[in-house]
């Protein structure tokens, strides 16, 4: 009988034998993954992303090209990562399982997450969710046609990536496309509402979601113009009344400092560490108990510019902790410094200027890096895999597609609050296009065009090609719900898309473990 080899006999011998693992060890297993979860997070978010940012600048890139394929790679670095491990280094289904897996929790989870959470039925913009959802759409669709023989040639694709290039040219012509499509088809759009107490926001003709402008803070999305972005300090001084903590993440998130698809959370990060720092400085004891900024503290406080304070709150672990401390700084600290300190001394920091100037230092630092950890991160869940009798496209369909995605899962919570679900509808729908066309294709591509060239890239789990037309319904339900709830996200819709969500995951697991019937071979014994 035919069966599948396991797919951590490619990767160096365990320290472990298979019954010490199976008695409790896999367990140390699990928290190396949870690890590097955290260590791509940082690496991606803290370097990669500023590096990408930097080579943007430097090639004179518009808005919309630099974040359908710089910043694009920036966010989606581990899911990319995963993929080329897999098909390359496992030659299993980790790789594409993880895509899928991701794909489908940045659309359903991600978005019901956002509906439960936003406190408010908040619109939704209707063209960059129309614009992504039926290039999506499409997407998915090639990826069922390329996949449903269980392998894939390099023609097929090369003609995936050649996809991804027309996508790029629709961002670069976005703004003339939408307006032709809203005048041919007479679609007005709709006054959008105040954002919990927000200014009344304005309709950003860049990107199609809603925003809330500064006062007197030209945004370089929302207006063509040459003013620099100032520094975070300056723009809440200018502030006329107190924003909390998150109003100050949202408004420095929409600086053109931070493109569509920089992770969220790395805004609110950077906050924090404003606040952090004016705390701990001479003006702690003027400061409010409640968590709300002041814009005459900031102003107080000097001019010095944003991302220099949130670097030195960066640099936190240097301070040894302390025993007054308490134990969970001292773990926190055990936990972070041999990354932090690791990554602090091997990768120039482009958020600093003389990081700037070696970025091309940077970027290769950070592929080396992120490399690295998707190596230990893809060697760790297939013995996982193994020891547990789970297939490797279920590892990646459930395990590695939710903690590569949680990121930008706390960075949706983030916007939510502040009813602007909207930018996280399009951040993760636009985001699978990325993905699906380069995230899958790439590897395969690699594979069967440059390590053996006309070769040809092999789906072991016939099951994986269910999940993908999964996939499609789940788009297809998303916005048929969306559209249903009058286009607006309301906790009632994000409660339906996580109940299907946990549908989706129970069918796939039913498929790959044979319980619908036959569909994969078993896994070889050792």
């Amino acid at each position: 009988e035919y069966c599948i080899p396991p797919a951590y006999k490619e990767f160096p011998p365990d320290l472990m034998s298979h019954d010490t693992r199976a008695r409790g060890g896999v367990w140390v297993h699990i928290l190396v993954v949870l690890y590097m979860f955290y260590a791509l997070a940082v690496v991606c978010d803290d370097y990669f992303v500023a590096s990408l940012e930097e080579c943007c600048s430097r090639l004179n890139l518009s808005k919309d090209v630099a974040g359908a394929t710089f910043m694009a790679a920036g966010s989606s670095a581990p899911e990319l990562f995963t993929a080329i491990l897999g098909v390359l280094i496992a030659k299993g289904d980790v790789g594409t399982g993880t895509i899928v897996g991701s794909a489908v929790f940045n659309v359903l989870f991600v978005i019901g997450i956002c509906g439960i959470f936003a406190g408010k039925e908040v619109p939704v913009t209707w063209w960059p969710l129309f614009r992504d959802s039926i290039f999506y759409a499409f997407s998915v669709v090639v990826l069922i046609l390329v996949i449903f023989d269980s392998q894939v040639t390099w023609y097929e694709s090369l003609i995936m990536l050649l996809l991804y290039g027309l996508y790029i040219t629709l961002m670069k012509y976005n703004s003339a496309i939408h307006r032709w499509i809203a005048t041919t088809f007479h679609i007005q759009e709709n006054d959008l509402q105040p954002a919990m107490g927000l200014t009344a926001a304005g309709y950003d003709s860049k990107n199609y979601s809603s925003y809330v402008p500064f006062n007197n803070e030209i945004d370089d999305f929302s207006r063509q113009s040459s003013v620099p972005a100032r520094p975070l300090d300056e723009i809440i001084r200018d502030l006329q009344r107190r924003p909390t903590l998150y109003e100050a993440a949202l408004r420095m998130m929409m600086t053109r400092y931070f493109r569509p698809r920089t992770r969220f959370w790395a805004a609110a990060k950077r906050v924090t560490h404003e606040y952090k720092t004016i705390r701990r400085g001479p003006m702690r004891q003027q400061l409010p108990s409640q968590t709300s900024i002041d814009p005459s503290d900031f102003a107080r406080y000097g001019k010095s510019n944003s991302v220099d304070i949130a670097l030195s709150s960066d640099a936190e672990w240097k301070r040894l902790p302390r025993l007054h401390d308490g134990p969970v700084s001292i773990c926190k600290w055990i936990v972070q410094a041999p990354l932090l300190a690791t990554l602090h001394y091997s990768v120039p920091d482009c958020r600093t200027a003389a990081g700037k100037k070696l970025f091309i230092v940077s970027f290769l630092m950070s592929i080396f890096w992120t490399a690295a950890f998707s190596y230990v991160m893809v060697w760790m869940v297939t013995l996982i895999g193994y020891t547990m009798g789970i297939p490797d496209s279920i590892m990646g369909i459930t395990f590695l597609a939710a903690g590569t995605s949680i990121p930008d899962a706390f960075a949706s919570l983030l916007v939510a609050k502040q009813g602007q679900g909207d930018m996280a509808i399009a951040n993760s729908i636009g985001s699978n296009v990325f993905d699906i066309l380069i995230g899958l294709a790439l590897p395969w591509l690699i594979q069967t065009g440059m390590v053996e060239p006309g070769s040809i890239a092999y789906i072991n789990s016939g099951g994986l090609v269910w999940s993908v037309v999964l996939l499609f319904l789940t788009i297809v339900i998303t916005i048929y719900a969306i559209h249903r709830s009058l286009w607006l996200l309301t906790p009632r819709l994000g409660v339906f898309l996580l109940v299907v969500y946990v549908i989706f995951l129970v069918f796939c697991s039913a498929v790959e473990f044979n319980l619908l019937g036959y569909v994969n071979p078993p896994m070889c014994d050792e």
